[in-house]
């Protein structure tokens, strides 16, 4: 059974960044594709990015551009650097295999984008 501990989220302004981290208990990320999702308050659940095992990237068009999605094997962690956040980013991410997430998701993290 995987886990996920997600980290790195908090608030910010309009235009701000932050670096999203999360570390799974293990070597998921060599063998699935990994996504980050994120869910606003009454709304549901939606991804956000996700990456392949050779690296390469896909993203929402509503962050496309300013979102960047990586992952260090060595550390089974995949990252989020978000740039140029919006208040309408404002959710919890979370992390999980793409796709068909594991039914088991981690407690994510919080990114509030308020001024």
């Amino acid at each position: 059974q995987v886990q996920f501990v997600e980290s790195g989220g908090g608030s910010v302004q309009p235009g701000g960044s932050l670096r999203l981290s999360c570390a799974a208990s293990i070597k998921i990320f060599s063998v699935y594709a990994m996504g980050w999702y994120r869910q606003a308050p009454g709304k549901q659940r939606e991804l956000v990015a996700h990456i392949f095992r050779d690296g390469s990237a896909i993203y929402a068009d509503s962050v496309k551009g300013r979102f960047t999605i990586s992952g260090d094997n060595a550390k089974n962690t995949v990252y989020l650097q978000m740039n140029t956040l919006k208040p309408e980013d404002t959710a919890v991410y979370t992390c999980n295999k793409y796709p068909a997430p594991f039914d088991d998701w981690g407690q994510g993290t919080q990114v509030t984008v308020s001024s």
